[in-house]
Parts: C-alpha cells; structure tokens; sequence
C-alpha cells in the first residue's frame, strides 16, 4: 500500500471476493473489535480476495525488508518485463503464466529487475525457486491459485510456509488478498507495534502472538479491514518514533481505547513496549 489511499483498491476493489461489514464502536463486544469498528467510521471499507495468488506472493517477497515505495516499482518493473504481455520473456500474449516465465528466468536479469526492492540477489533467487516449486507441483500459476482460493485455509497456510523466503505475515496476506479468506489478521511491523502499544496484546509477544489475540478478538469478517486500516493509522498518527499522542492526546483519535504501553508524554519518551516488561 502507498502512504495514501489508492484510488483502487489493492485487493482488486469490488471485483474481488470478501465481505462487506458495518461498523459501530458503542456496541463492540471485545476493545480490539471496537478499535477496528472506529477505524472503520475513519477509513474506506475495503473488500479481498480476487488477486492472483502467485502475483500476490510475489509482491510480498518483493516488500519484504523494504518500503512499498522502493518494492511497488520492482513489481511493476518484473510485471512489465515477465507478466502477461511483458514481450519476449514472459512469452508474449494474456495467456502468460507469470510462474513459467519466472522459473525460466535468467536469476541476474531478474535481480537487476527488481533492484529497487533491496535484497534483490537473494529476493531474485528465491522468486526464481518458488516458480519452479509451483510450476511442478501445481502445473503453473492458474494451479496455484486454485490451490490457494479452494483448499482448507490451514492446508494452504502451512504450505505456504513450508516455502522458503515464506513467512507467517506473506502467508497470510496471500490467504488474505488472493484466497479472500476471512479470519486472517496478517501482522506486519505497523500491527504489532500497535496491537502492543494499545494493550491488545502482551507488550512482549511476537507477531504470531498478536495475530492470535487479534484474530480471537476481531470477527472474522473484519479482519482483513483490520490489517490494511491499522497501517494506515500506523501511518498517519501512531508511527513508531512520533505517536500523536506524544504531543497532544487529543490528537490521536483512538486514544480512549489505548493503554499507551511504551509512550512516556511526559517524559517526551517512546520505547518499545516490550521494554516495559
């Protein structure tokens, strides 16, 4: 996601899968529902689902360790030059499977590729062996994401992370944005970070912790919402160095809800929640 609300949505917009939800904080039944109800009257409804499951994985890889604002042109640039219609190397045509095209790589072309993302050497190489692993396992990208949208959600989960280069947050924002499975909190630094500092879950616990907490708490048709607006709140008023609250407590519209674990106003003072245990 940009810093800004895109102008379509990132799952694939009404065409994708997913469920619409109404939101209302006075009548949650759990503090990590009503946070996510209240994000809900402050960001877009998004709805998931409808991505393909191969492109998604590796738009994920590509964040991986980075910005979107360095990763977004190396997936543009792989998509030009390896997607359907990308000329020679993807075989030309809209019946291209991005995952053959990418198995047949040539492993320094891509890395130049996708420069931009960083790590691209070792981002390159796992791309590279994730296609070739989906290309035999599934018969190409059309394979997979069958896979992915149909299969039991824990089957595709722990598949998913039996790939190398896959963690628990790409896994699940990949059964999140392409299966548009509900129930699926993926949770990546902006997430943990405030899940922690809120109060939604133990200021030490890891991030397969937080999504436990949040996926318990969180129904199941909201999660998905949950995960994209709490990064963008991440973004715009509680950042890891500078939470609005610092300042002003006033300033941060969720701050009757939050515990402010790790945030010292007085003391002008922000450490890592886990640093308070």
């Amino acid at each position: 996601m940009s810093d800004e609300e895109p102008a379509e949505n990132i799952s694939g917009g009404t065409a994708g899968g997913g469920q619409s939800a109404t939101f209302d904080p006075e009548t949650a039944g759990t503090r990590a529902k009503a946070i996510v109800d209240r994000l809900g009257e402050m960001y877009w409804t998004k709805t998931y689902g409808g991505r393909d499951a191969f492109e998604c994985l590796v738009r994920t890889i590509l964040s991986q360790n980075t910005s979107d604002k360095a990763s977004q042109p190396a997936h543009d640039e792989l998509m030009a030059r390896y997607g359907s219609g990308g000329g020679a190397a993807s075989g030309g045509g809209t019946d291209a499977d991005l995952a053959r095209a990418l198995a047949d790589a040539d492993q320094p072309e891509l890395a130049e590729t996708i420069s931009s993302a960083g790590l691209y050497n070792q981002k390159s190489e796992r791309i590279i062996a994730l296609a070739q692993r989906i290309c035999e396992e599934y018969g190409g990208e059309a394979g997979f994401d069958e896979f992915v949208r149909d299969s039991d959600p824990e089957k595709v989960r722990s598949t998913l992370l039996d790939m190398n280069g896959v963690g628990p947050k790409t896994a699940d924002c990949v059964l999140l944005f392409a299966g548009g499975r509900g129930g699926v909190f993926p949770v990546d630094t902006h997430v943990h970070r405030i899940a922690r500092r809120m109060g939604l879950a133990p200021p030490d616990a890891d991030h397969e912790t937080v999504r436990e907490y949040l996926e318990r708490d969180v129904p199941g048709e909201k999660c998905g919402f949950g995960h994209t607006a709490m990064i963008q709140f991440g973004r715009e008023y509680c950042s890891a160095r500078k939470p609005a609250c610092l300042d002003d407590p006033d300033a941060c519209p969720l701050a009757g809800h939050c515990d402010q674990v790790g945030v010292y106003p007085a003391a002008d003072e922000v450490t890592d929640p886990s640093e308070t245990v």
